[in-house]
């Protein structure tokens, strides 16, 4: 029992036939009539459309970026005002050239050290909602592919057992 309020099963309501449970952990229930992430349910036969995308890139890399290349700009006008450039050596260049490439090396590294999140956005009744969010792409892809599932069923009418008299071929 989890402490939170959240809870790893989808609510029943008493004399209802069970919901078909496509992606259940903690604080994430995908079943084939509602979606549910922490405290936010929606029916799935509200949501229609779906959407993926990355979520913004982390604020701290980005500040360490601008200034750096704030910074590395500002020593490159000094030095043409100064008329330093006309007397710096080749090594010196070469040093120079190095440390402007260093914004695009922590462009790099911060994205490695924090990726922009997943975002699974929908349409519900005309509004565009960010419905998931996540860091683990493989958990992102489960829940995506879940609500997707969820959604042909309710379009289709439902998760209802095949019919015993269904047509079979002979073998």
């Amino acid at each position: 029992m989890q402490t939170d309020g959240s809870t790893t099963r989808p609510p029943r309501s008493p004399g209802a036939p069970s919901a078909t449970l496509l992606y259940a952990r903690p604080g994430i229930v995908v079943t084939g009539e509602r979606f549910t992430v922490g405290r936010n349910s929606w029916p799935v036969a509200e949501i229609t459309q779906l959407w993926t995308a990355r979520g913004p890139h982390d604020r701290l890399a980005l500040r360490a970026v601008a200034v750096s290349a704030a910074l590395i700009g500002g020593v490159g006008v000094l030095l043409g005002f100064t008329g330093g450039l006309q007397r710096l050596t080749a090594a010196a260049y070469l040093t120079l050239g190095a440390v402007g490439l260093l914004p695009l090396l922590l462009v790099l590294i911060g994205d490695r050290w924090r990726p922009p999140s997943y975002e699974l956005w929908g349409r519900l009744r005309g509004t565009e909602v960010l419905l998931f969010s996540s860091d683990n792409e493989r958990q992102f892809g489960q829940v995506t592919r879940a609500l997707q599932r969820a959604r042909e069923g309710a379009r289709h009418g439902g998760w209802a057992p095949p019919a015993a008299d269904a047509w079979r071929p002979n073998r």
